[in-house]
């Protein structure tokens, strides 16, 4: 029988194959997505090098190309611009055909221009990588053979597979459709375990969507981000400058009225503030949707339902639906309050021509109307917004 230069129990040849393939998503998180899409932090150029070989050497993925792919999805999220929305394309075609998806984008020369600003364009670039991206991943299966033999085709049949599977597919298409939600970004991301060690961290992408610049994506004590711990690593040998984290929103006593400070805090967490807004009106929107189930018989409106109609995912409801849904929903001034309240407090941080005094006018003026507006729930949301502090 055939042998390469290595020879393996069966079970190290599956070692090999997973431990190369986490190599490549360490590439991805770590060098295309958050220093070169994001800029969270600064790469010194040995790994920065290695990680661009690698790539190329495995995915065949410019650093030009995917980081205006995903500079534009963020960008134009979960609209038909957006390059692999799964609320826009489905599930099942982002999903399944995430690769091709990229691929499609990837030729678009305006959005490179547009969105792949700032990205190497040294002379391995121009000469080696740009014009002869499927030649790596030839010669990665030249070295899986001569090292592995037979086996080799496997394991870079493994290595191929890996990132379209998994950040085309599983984050493009599940991080955006199913899983749990610790900020109300302005998207339909989520956060998707226990697929850490597969992803690099990559799961956690609803933290991501809140705070794009932070290089760490975990946020809660039981989540892992892996390719966190790899930064770390880097930044004490000296190989990487970590450049922002995602801040934590701190609060004190709660004051009389909202100044600049309380303003600054909502603007900086406003995902979270959203995301406390939903937790503090469930209660009583669940009370409502109660009631009106006992004066409208048919189909009950669920809570998963009311909470994208307050959100941005009404649009996400079939037209049908959202016909009966608002019906129904005209006959609670509470839910018509509740969604009003939320839609002016979301529009705070719109208003870009507004000065720093007229946006905390429009704050204080925002708690004022809440804890008159007779829902206990406004007027305790209103009161915690007041104890936010940076």
């Amino acid at each position: 029988m055939l042998h390469g230069l290595i020879e393996l129990p069966w079970w190290g040849y599956i070692v090999v194959a997973l431990a190369l393939t986490h190599i490549t998503i360490a590439a991805v998180t770590i060098y295309l997505h958050r220093h070169s899409a994001h800029r969270a932090l600064d790469l010194h150029p040995v790994p920065a090098h290695f990680f661009r070989f690698w790539l190329w050497l495995t995915t065949s993925m410019g650093t030009q190309q995917w980081t205006a792919v995903h500079r534009k999805h963020h960008a134009r999220c979960e609209t038909a611009d957006d390059p692999h929305s799964p609320q826009v394309l489905g599930i099942n075609k982002v999903l399944w055909e995430g690769a091709e998806l990229y691929s499609a984008a990837k030729n678009d020369r305006e959005m490179l221009e547009t969105f792949g600003r700032g990205c190497p364009d040294d002379w391995i670039e121009r000469k080696l990588y740009q014009p002869h991206q499927n030649k790596g991943i030839v010669l990665m299966l030249l070295i899986d053979l001569l090292l592995f033999g037979p086996i080799g085709m496997t394991i870079w049949a493994v290595q191929m597979i890996w990132i379209p599977l998994f950040a085309a597919g599983v984050i493009n298409g599940i991080g955006h459709y199913w899983g749990y939600r610790n900020f109300q970004s302005d998207d339909a991301s989520t956060n998707i375990v226990p697929w850490g060690i597969l992803i690099g961290g990559e799961e956690l992408h609803n933290n991501h969507h809140a705070f794009a610049s932070s290089a760490r994506l975990s946020n809660r004590w039981y989540e892992f981000d892996i390719g966190w711990l790899y930064i770390r690593i880097l930044e004490t040998l000296g190989l990487a400058t970590v450049k922002k984290v995602a801040p934590r929103l701190k609060t004190g006593e709660a004051k009389a009225t909202c100044d600049s400070a309380t303003l600054q805090a909502i603007i900086t967490h406003r995902s979270t503030v959203l995301k406390q807004f939903t937790t503090d009106i469930k209660a009583t929107c669940a009370a409502e949707l109660a009631r009106l189930r006992a004066q409208h018989p048919g189909p009950a409106i669920r809570w998963s339902t009311l909470r994208r109609w307050l959100h941005l995912d009404k649009a996400a409801l079939p037209a049908a639906e959202q016909e009966r849904v608002s019906s129904q929903l005209r006959a609670s001034t509470v839910i018509e309050t509740v969604r009003s309240m939320r839609q002016e407090l979301a529009e705070l941080w719109a208003r870009s021509n507004d000065s720093t005094e007229q946006l905390v006018q429009r704050l204080n003026d925002w708690c004022q109307r809440a804890e008159a507006s007779g829902v206990e729930a406004l007027a305790t949301f209103s009161r915690r917004l007041r104890s936010y502090a940076v």
